[in-house]
């Protein structure tokens, strides 16, 4: 049975926090994972230290995204094979465990799109 790494949703209506979990890829969200391998919090916060201690010279700090991971378990993993879906990924990709994955670029406009009417346009009468 294929596994992957994906993301489980807990927390409260509207405040959501994330399990980054090793599990059956048919196994229900709500179901005991194989592991856990951390959280991620998606809500952009700033640190209440770093705002105590800051210049004010410099301005606030920046809010950031909490990731709380175990490196080495998530390492083995994808050493053994699993796959991690599209948000694990983006979230393995920021901590330096996996390289980033290349957007496509949008395609270039072709520009003006020759018209295939007859010279004297569509309402000219037949005879």
């Amino acid at each position: 049975m294929p596994v992957k790494i994906r993301l489980t949703r807990f927390g409260r209506t509207k405040q959501a926090l994330y399990n980054i979990v090793v599990a059956h890829e048919r196994t229900a969200n709500r179901k005991r994972p194989l592991e856990v391998l951390g959280t991620y919090d998606p809500t952009p916060r700033r640190d209440a230290y770093e705002m105590l201690n800051r210049d004010p010279a410099l301005g606030p700090p920046k809010a950031h995204k909490d990731i709380m991971l175990d490196v080495t378990r998530a390492k083995y993993w994808i050493g053994c094979g699993v796959q991690p879906t599209e948000a694990a990924w983006r979230i393995l990709s920021k901590v330096g465990i996996l390289e980033p994955k290349q957007r496509p670029e949008p395609p270039k406009p072709l520009g003006p799109i020759p018209f295939p009417f007859p010279a004297g346009g569509l309402n000219k009468k037949k005879d």
